[in-house]
C-alpha cells in the first residue's frame, strides 16, 4: 500500500511540476510582452503620439491589469488629448491597486484643476501630501488650486 501511495504521489508530481512551470513561464512571457507594449507606449507618449501611446498602454494592461505605471502613463496621454474623464478613471484604477500612490492623487488633482473642480483637487493634493510630505510640486499645485478657488469666491463677492 505504501509503495502504491509513493508511486501515486510521484505520478502526480511528474504531471503537476511541468504544469506549474508552464503557468509561471506563461506569466513571465505575458509580463515581458506587457513591458514591451508599455515601452512602446512611452516612446509614443514622448513623441506626442497620444493615440498610439494609449494603444500601447492598453495592450500592456490587457496582459497585466495591475500594471500601475501603464495606467499612470495612459492617464497622461488621455489628459494631453483633453480626455479628462478617461484620465481620472485611470488614476482611480491606480489608487484601487495601490491606495498609497501619491502620483495618482497629484495627477488626478491636476485634472480637477483643469476642470475647475478646485475642492476635489485640493483634497487629492492633501492625500498626496499625507503620503509624501516632501513633494514641493504638490505643495505648489495645491497653492494654485487654492488661488483659483479664491478667485471664484472673489467673483461671487
Amino acid at each position: 500500500m505504501k509503495d502504491k501511495t509513493v508511486s501515486w504521489i510521484g505520478t502526480v508530481l511528474m504531471i503537476s511540476i511541468p504544469i506549474l512551470f508552464s503557468c509561471a513561464s506563461n506569466h513571465l512571457v505575458k509580463n515581458k510582452q506587457a513591458e514591451e507594449y508599455f515601452n512602446s507606449g512611452t516612446e509614443h507618449l514622448q513623441k506626442g503620439e497620444y493615440d498610439q501611446a494609449i494603444s500601447g498602454y492598453s495592450k500592456a494592461l490587457e496582459l497585466n491589469p495591475r500594471y500601475t505605471e501603464a495606467y499612470l502613463n495612459r492617464g497622461i496621454a488621455y489628459r494631453n488629448k483633453g480626455q479628462h474623464d478617461q484620465a481620472v478613471s485611470d488614476y482611480g484604477m491606480v489608487l484601487q491597486i495601490d491606495p498609497k500612490d501619491a502620483r495618482a492623487f497629484c495627477n488626478r488633482g491636476n485634472i480637477f484643476i483643469e476642470k475647475g473642480q478646485y475642492d476635489k483637487a485640493i483634497s487629492d493634493y492633501n492625500k498626496a501630501l499625507e503620503i509624501n510630505s516632501r513633494d514641493a510640486q504638490v505643495f505648489y499645485n495645491r497653492g494654485v488650486a487654492y488661488y483659483f478657488k479664491c478667485l471664484e469666491d472673489i467673483k461671487k463677492a
